[in-house]
């Protein structure tokens, strides 16, 4: 089915649910929270998809886009480790860690336009207007987003201050 192999349905499924696990930390907490159980839930299903990827990538770009991935994840889980970061750090992870849900959603998003319907994909052309259209749809939100976060941060901690 959607010409997936047992290898990829792996891969799918279990990097799948770090999409909903993201829009839930997203809406509860305005960023990915990576010490909660949602966090945790985030990074294990990132890490399956991350180094999945690689064996199951038809495409030539998707490595890179997995190792990129696993290096801002990696870094975003251990920024808040860093004894001498400072509040530097809860920024630095947020923006980190919402680059990460924007490169699961690249190809997310690309994978399922090009596969569904089975047989009769919505997308069938790589450069279709509607699939650059909806990947620049994900950077607008992408930018908007982390600017949202890094204004609510820093109201946040002004607030604190006082």
């Amino acid at each position: 089915m959607f010409g997936i192999t047992p290898l990829g349905w792996v891969h799918t499924l279990g990097s799948l649910p770090a999409v909903p696990l993201a829009a839930y930390m997203f809406i509860k907490h305005g960023r990915i929270v990576p010490r909660s159980k949602a966090g945790l839930a985030y990074f294990l299903c990132m890490l399956i998809g991350c180094c999945t990827v690689f064996l199951v990538a038809h495409q030539p770009i998707s490595p890179a886009i997995g190792a990129v991935t696993l290096l801002l994840l990696l870094a975003g889980y251990t920024v808040g480790f860093i004894p001498w970061k400072g509040q530097a750090g809860v920024y630095l992870e947020t923006i980190l860690l919402s680059l990460t849900a924007f490169l699961l959603m690249v190809p997310t998003v690309s994978e399922t336009l090009r596969r569904v319907p089975d047989r009769h994909p919505i997308v069938t052309d790589p450069h279709s207007p509607l699939l650059s259209g909806v990947l620049g749809f994900i950077t607008i939100v992408l930018v908007v987003g982390v600017t949202a976060q890094v204004f609510y941060i820093r109201k946040q901690s002004r607030y604190v201050a006082r």
